[in-house]
Protein backbone atom coordinates (compact mmCIF):
# COMPACT_ATOMS: atom_id res chain seq x y z
CA UNK A 1 0.00 0.00 0.00
CA UNK A 2 1.35 3.53 -0.92
CA UNK A 3 2.62 5.61 2.32
CA UNK A 4 0.79 8.15 1.73
CA UNK A 5 -2.50 6.01 1.42
CA UNK A 6 -1.61 4.41 4.39
CA UNK A 7 -1.12 7.36 6.32
CA UNK A 8 -4.97 8.82 5.73
CA UNK A 9 -5.59 4.98 5.89
CA UNK A 10 -4.62 5.23 9.63
CA UNK A 11 -5.52 9.12 10.11
CA UNK A 12 -9.45 7.77 9.67
CA UNK A 13 -8.97 4.90 12.28
CA UNK A 14 -7.73 7.03 14.52
CA UNK A 15 -10.07 9.66 13.95
CA UNK A 16 -13.01 7.07 14.15
CA UNK A 17 -12.27 5.13 17.04
CA UNK A 18 -10.59 7.62 19.63
CA UNK A 19 -13.86 9.14 20.93
CA UNK A 20 -15.73 5.83 20.70
CA UNK A 21 -15.78 2.78 23.36
CA UNK A 22 -13.77 0.33 20.72
CA UNK A 23 -9.91 1.39 21.40
CA UNK A 24 -8.28 3.45 18.95
CA UNK A 25 -4.76 2.10 20.36
CA UNK A 26 -5.88 -1.30 19.59
CA UNK A 27 -7.29 -0.38 16.36
CA UNK A 28 -4.13 1.59 14.75
CA UNK A 29 -1.22 -0.81 16.58
CA UNK A 30 -3.47 -4.11 14.78
CA UNK A 31 -3.35 -2.31 11.86
CA UNK A 32 0.45 -1.32 12.16
CA UNK A 33 1.27 -4.86 12.84
CA UNK A 34 -0.90 -6.10 9.98
CA UNK A 35 0.27 -3.63 7.30
CA UNK A 36 3.75 -3.65 8.65
CA UNK A 37 4.00 -0.02 9.29
CA UNK A 38 5.64 1.83 12.50
CA UNK A 39 7.31 5.01 12.89
CA UNK A 40 10.51 5.65 14.50
CA UNK A 41 9.68 6.53 17.74
CA UNK A 42 6.02 6.11 16.90
CA UNK A 43 6.03 10.07 15.51
CA UNK A 44 3.18 9.32 13.14
CA UNK A 45 1.43 7.32 15.89
CA UNK A 46 1.22 10.37 18.70
CA UNK A 47 0.79 13.12 15.85
CA UNK A 48 -2.43 11.71 14.57
CA UNK A 49 -3.27 11.32 18.02
CA UNK A 50 -3.20 15.63 18.79
CA UNK A 51 -5.32 15.92 15.90
CA UNK A 52 -8.37 14.51 17.35
CA UNK A 53 -7.44 15.83 20.39
CA UNK A 54 -7.61 19.11 18.42
CA UNK A 55 -10.77 18.18 17.04
CA UNK A 56 -12.24 17.67 20.70
CA UNK A 57 -10.94 21.07 21.81
CA UNK A 58 -12.79 22.54 18.71
CA UNK A 59 -15.99 21.30 19.68
CA UNK A 60 -16.21 21.54 22.84
CA UNK A 61 -14.27 24.85 23.10
CA UNK A 62 -17.50 27.05 24.05
CA UNK A 63 -17.90 24.79 26.92
CA UNK A 64 -14.71 24.75 27.83
CA UNK A 65 -13.72 29.06 27.19
CA UNK A 66 -17.09 29.00 29.46
CA UNK A 67 -16.02 26.91 32.11
CA UNK A 68 -12.43 28.66 32.23
CA UNK A 69 -14.31 32.01 32.19
CA UNK A 70 -16.70 31.21 35.03
CA UNK A 71 -14.36 29.47 37.56
CA UNK A 72 -13.14 32.31 39.26
CA UNK A 73 -16.69 33.44 40.79
CA UNK A 74 -18.87 30.67 39.68
CA UNK A 75 -19.00 27.56 42.55
CA UNK A 76 -20.17 24.77 39.56
CA UNK A 77 -17.66 25.37 36.94
CA UNK A 78 -14.88 25.30 39.76
CA UNK A 79 -16.71 22.05 40.59
CA UNK A 80 -16.68 20.75 36.97
CA UNK A 81 -12.93 21.40 36.52
CA UNK A 82 -12.26 19.57 40.16
CA UNK A 83 -14.47 16.45 38.77
CA UNK A 84 -12.50 16.05 35.82
CA UNK A 85 -9.03 16.74 37.65
CA UNK A 86 -9.77 14.14 40.23
CA UNK A 87 -10.92 11.81 37.18
CA UNK A 88 -7.57 12.36 35.16
CA UNK A 89 -5.79 11.43 38.87
CA UNK A 90 -5.05 7.95 38.79
CA UNK A 91 -3.79 7.76 35.38
CA UNK A 92 -1.28 10.50 36.03
CA UNK A 93 0.20 8.29 38.94
CA UNK A 94 -0.31 4.65 36.96
CA UNK A 95 1.17 5.95 33.34
CA UNK A 96 4.16 7.66 35.51
CA UNK A 97 5.06 4.27 36.96
CA UNK A 98 4.16 1.66 34.57
CA UNK A 99 4.42 3.86 31.26
CA UNK A 100 7.82 1.16 30.41
CA UNK A 101 5.90 -1.98 30.74
CA UNK A 102 2.46 -0.26 29.11
CA UNK A 103 4.62 0.51 25.99
CA UNK A 104 7.23 -1.81 25.56
CA UNK A 105 5.46 -4.76 26.70
CA UNK A 106 1.37 -4.91 26.04
CA UNK A 107 1.75 -2.18 23.31
CA UNK A 108 4.02 -4.98 21.28
CA UNK A 109 1.24 -7.86 21.85
CA UNK A 110 -1.16 -7.75 19.05
CA UNK A 111 -2.93 -11.37 20.30
CA UNK A 112 -3.60 -9.74 24.20
CA UNK A 113 -4.90 -6.33 21.99
CA UNK A 114 -7.37 -8.92 19.78
CA UNK A 115 -8.29 -10.27 23.23
CA UNK A 116 -9.01 -7.25 25.04
CA UNK A 117 -11.16 -6.21 22.15
CA UNK A 118 -13.20 -9.07 22.07
CA UNK A 119 -13.95 -8.92 25.78
CA UNK A 120 -14.56 -5.34 26.06
CA UNK A 121 -17.47 -6.33 23.24
CA UNK A 122 -19.15 -8.42 25.78
CA UNK A 123 -18.55 -6.57 28.47
CA UNK A 124 -20.18 -3.24 26.95
CA UNK A 125 -23.19 -5.61 25.70
CA UNK A 126 -23.87 -6.65 28.85
CA UNK A 127 -23.14 -3.37 30.26
CA UNK A 128 -25.48 -1.30 28.26
CA UNK A 129 -28.54 -4.05 28.98
CA UNK A 130 -28.02 -4.22 32.73
CA UNK A 131 -27.13 -1.01 33.86
CA UNK A 132 -28.28 0.58 37.31
CA UNK A 133 -31.00 3.75 36.42
CA UNK A 134 -29.49 6.52 35.71
CA UNK A 135 -29.30 8.90 38.85
CA UNK A 136 -27.03 11.62 37.24
CA UNK A 137 -27.67 12.96 34.08
CA UNK A 138 -25.42 15.75 34.10
CA UNK A 139 -21.66 15.52 32.62
CA UNK A 140 -20.76 18.51 34.72
CA UNK A 141 -22.35 17.59 37.99
CA UNK A 142 -21.14 14.26 39.12
CA UNK A 143 -20.17 14.41 42.58
CA UNK A 144 -16.41 13.74 43.67
CA UNK A 145 -16.59 10.34 44.76
CA UNK A 146 -17.96 9.11 41.51
CA UNK A 147 -15.69 11.32 39.27
CA UNK A 148 -12.76 9.97 41.19
CA UNK A 149 -14.05 6.19 40.33
CA UNK A 150 -14.75 6.72 37.09
CA UNK A 151 -10.55 7.75 36.67
CA UNK A 152 -9.86 4.17 38.47
CA UNK A 153 -11.67 2.56 35.54
CA UNK A 154 -9.91 4.94 32.96
CA UNK A 155 -6.57 3.30 34.31
CA UNK A 156 -7.84 -0.20 33.00
CA UNK A 157 -7.32 1.16 29.10
CA UNK A 158 -3.80 1.24 29.80
CA UNK A 159 -4.47 -2.21 28.82
CA UNK A 160 -4.21 -1.58 24.43
CA UNK A 161 -7.13 -3.31 23.44
CA UNK A 162 -9.39 -1.52 26.28
CA UNK A 163 -10.21 1.85 25.25
CA UNK A 164 -9.77 4.95 27.63
CA UNK A 165 -13.88 5.31 26.82
CA UNK A 166 -14.96 2.68 26.92
CA UNK A 167 -13.51 2.02 30.57
CA UNK A 168 -15.02 5.15 32.02
CA UNK A 169 -18.07 4.69 30.16
CA UNK A 170 -18.93 1.57 31.58
CA UNK A 171 -17.44 2.98 35.00
CA UNK A 172 -19.86 5.74 34.52
CA UNK A 173 -22.69 3.16 33.96
CA UNK A 174 -22.09 1.47 36.51
CA UNK A 175 -22.02 4.26 39.07
CA UNK A 176 -25.73 5.25 37.46
CA UNK A 177 -24.97 8.31 35.20
CA UNK A 178 -26.56 8.24 31.97
CA UNK A 179 -25.78 7.60 28.51
CA UNK A 180 -25.35 10.60 27.35
CA UNK A 181 -24.08 11.80 30.13
CA UNK A 182 -21.11 9.20 30.52
CA UNK A 183 -19.90 9.93 26.89
CA UNK A 184 -20.04 13.79 27.59
CA UNK A 185 -17.89 13.07 30.79
CA UNK A 186 -15.29 10.52 29.36
CA UNK A 187 -14.83 13.29 26.07
CA UNK A 188 -14.14 16.20 28.81
CA UNK A 189 -11.58 13.59 30.84
CA UNK A 190 -10.43 12.88 27.48
CA UNK A 191 -8.65 16.22 27.04
CA UNK A 192 -6.21 16.20 29.80
CA UNK A 193 -5.94 12.32 30.20
CA UNK A 194 -4.74 12.07 26.27
CA UNK A 195 -3.05 15.35 26.46
CA UNK A 196 -0.66 14.49 29.18
CA UNK A 197 -0.33 10.76 27.63
CA UNK A 198 0.56 12.59 23.72
CA UNK A 199 3.00 14.88 25.61
CA UNK A 200 4.85 12.28 27.68
CA UNK A 201 5.20 10.13 24.97
CA UNK A 202 7.31 12.99 23.27
CA UNK A 203 8.96 13.63 25.90
CA UNK A 204 9.96 9.70 26.43
CA UNK A 205 10.74 9.05 22.88
CA UNK A 206 12.48 12.89 21.98
CA UNK A 207 15.51 11.60 20.77
CA UNK A 208 13.93 8.87 18.94
CA UNK A 209 11.53 10.87 17.08
CA UNK A 210 11.82 10.75 13.65
CA UNK A 211 9.53 13.79 11.44
CA UNK A 212 11.23 13.06 8.24
CA UNK A 213 7.87 11.91 6.29
CA UNK A 214 6.12 15.06 7.03
CA UNK A 215 3.63 15.03 4.49
CA UNK A 216 2.48 11.61 5.98
CA UNK A 217 2.20 12.85 9.11
CA UNK A 218 0.24 15.73 7.82
CA UNK A 219 -1.98 14.04 6.20
CA UNK A 220 -2.49 11.62 8.57
CA UNK A 221 -3.06 14.56 11.43
CA UNK A 222 -5.15 15.82 9.03
CA UNK A 223 -7.42 12.69 8.35
CA UNK A 224 -8.05 12.41 12.02
CA UNK A 225 -9.19 16.07 12.57
CA UNK A 226 -11.40 16.50 10.27
CA UNK A 227 -12.89 12.41 10.81
CA UNK A 228 -12.87 13.26 14.57
CA UNK A 229 -14.72 15.99 14.60
CA UNK A 230 -17.57 14.35 12.87
CA UNK A 231 -17.37 11.23 15.14
CA UNK A 232 -17.86 13.24 18.14
CA UNK A 233 -20.75 15.73 16.64
CA UNK A 234 -22.47 12.45 15.82
CA UNK A 235 -21.87 9.96 18.60
CA UNK A 236 -23.67 11.88 21.34
CA UNK A 237 -27.06 11.96 20.13
CA UNK A 238 -26.66 8.64 18.37
CA UNK A 239 -25.89 6.93 21.72
CA UNK A 240 -28.84 8.90 23.60
CA UNK A 241 -31.35 7.38 21.00
CA UNK A 242 -29.40 3.44 20.57
CA UNK A 243 -27.05 3.17 23.41
CA UNK A 244 -23.43 1.14 23.06
CA UNK A 245 -24.68 -1.92 21.51
CA UNK A 246 -23.17 -1.12 18.18
CA UNK A 247 -19.94 -0.71 19.20
CA UNK A 248 -19.72 -3.80 21.53
CA UNK A 249 -20.34 -6.04 18.20
CA UNK A 250 -18.10 -3.65 16.17
CA UNK A 251 -15.25 -4.39 18.81
CA UNK A 252 -16.26 -8.27 18.62
CA UNK A 253 -16.28 -8.87 15.17
CA UNK A 254 -13.18 -6.33 14.72
CA UNK A 255 -11.10 -8.77 17.62
CA UNK A 256 -12.19 -11.77 16.15
CA UNK A 257 -10.81 -10.96 12.63
CA UNK A 258 -7.89 -10.54 13.91
CA UNK A 259 -7.31 -13.52 16.47
CA UNK A 260 -8.19 -15.68 13.26
CA UNK A 261 -5.42 -13.49 11.24
CA UNK A 262 -2.98 -13.97 13.81
CA UNK A 263 -3.87 -17.63 13.79
CA UNK A 264 -3.08 -17.84 10.19
CA UNK A 265 0.21 -16.34 10.55
CA UNK A 266 -0.46 -13.14 9.54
Amino acid sequence: MDQTVTAAFLGLLEGLTEFLPVSSTGHLLLAGHFLGFESRGRTFEVVIQLGAILALTTVYAALIVRIALRARHDEAARRTIVSVLLAFLPAVLVGLVAYDFIKTVLFETPLLIAIMLVLGGVVLLVIDRIAPPPVHRDALTLPFGKSLAIGFFQVLAMVPGVSRSGATIVGALLLGVEKRAAAEFSFLLSLPTMGAAVALDLFKNRNLLDFGAVWDIAVGFAVAFVTAVIVVRWVLNYISRHGYALFGWWRIIVGSLALVALSLGF
